[in-house]
């Protein structure tokens, strides 16, 4: 009777003792819900704000995201005022002291050198961001970079798990360092191509492989293309041998299917975060994409 009683006991304080809570984590993009799920697993909690298919300069400060805003731990975004025009509001509203600043608060853009960052500032020239230009996702080695600085605010805020973070940091670096080097080697026939942007989400993307942007849709950052600006640029895409018109998954599509009508270049949707397509479904399958489908358009094939 005692040993039963002793073992009733001991399990009903074991049923007492909380279990170790997930760390709780807001994303405010698509690339930085999955570098969390590579490097945390089922030892965290994720709330992914955005899709690919949104603007993230322009998101509405909606109370299903003030909710998840409220009970995060930590928030991870891209920063370098990529989120100004939404994320304060969600942290203001949400009344959660955590992250606002200091360890619960992650911007990737504060991990890496950022390019693109003005030496002055002018509202004239579009929407100019003064850290720098914030896509950070498109070139893989700063996102390996971002990767082990993350990493790192896991294990701080969540050491019971530390051995688990180190372990699935090991494993990404590993694959991820692999696949930068078959990137690269894919890529090579890209070095040096000119491509038409919609608007300026990709200087990290010609910046590691070598291509260079000679016109944008857009007049200025943030400023919708107008008819006038597109037919200024059909003569330097003609003339210069350019490999595509790029856009993202969530940009209107017209602009620059009416410059691939007046040039036959082609226009190209490249996915620009997880879930911009179909194979984009991790960070390994947007490089994958993205690559495969301006190599498409370099051999003429249909992208």
């Amino acid at each position: 009777m005692k040993l039963f009683l002793a073992s009733v006991l001991a399990l009903s304080a074991l049923a007492a003792t909380p279990a170790h809570a997930n760390l709780k984590v807001f994303a405010c993009e698509p690339e930085w819900g999955s570098l969390l799920q590579e490097l945390g697993g089922d030892k965290l909690d994720v709330d992914v704000a955005t899709s690919a298919l949104q603007d993230v300069h322009q998101i509405e400060a909606k109370p299903s995201l003030i909710a998840k805003v409220r009970r995060a731990d930590l928030i991870v975004c891209s920063g370098a005022e990529l989120e100004i025009g939404w994320l304060p509001q969600l942290i203001r509203q949400s009344g959660n002291p955590k992250i606002g600043s200091g360890a619960g608060s992650f911007m990737a853009a504060s991990q890496v050198t950022t390019l693109e960052k003005p030496t002055a500032l002018d509202r004239a020239n579009g929407d100019v961001h003064p850290e720098g230009n914030p896509h950070l996702q498109m070139d893989p080695n700063r996102m390996l970079t971002i990767a082990k600085a993350l990493d790192a605010r896991l294990v701080q805020l969540d050491p019971a798990n530390a051995a688990t973070y180190q372990q699935r940091l090991g494993d990404f670096s590993a694959r991820w360092s692999a696949a930068i080097k078959r990137w690269t080697a894919q890529a090579a026939p890209l070095k040096g191509r000119n491509i038409v942007v919609h608007h300026n989400s990709w200087i990290y993307l010609t910046n590691w492989l070598g291509m260079h942007e000679i016109g944008s849709l857009e007049p200025k950052p943030g400023v919708p293309p107008t008819s006038a600006h597109l037919v200024s640029l059909i003569g330097i895409t003609k003339s210069s041998n350019t490999l595509a018109i790029v856009r993202t998954a969530y940009q209107d599509s017209k602009p620059s299917e009416w410059l691939s009508d007046h040039t036959d270049v082609p226009a190209v949707s490249l996915p620009f975060t997880v879930g911009g397509d179909a194979q984009s479904k991790d960070l390994f399958g947007l490089y994958d994409s993205t690559i495969a489908k301006l190599l498409a358009a370099a051999k003429g094939a249909k992208p």
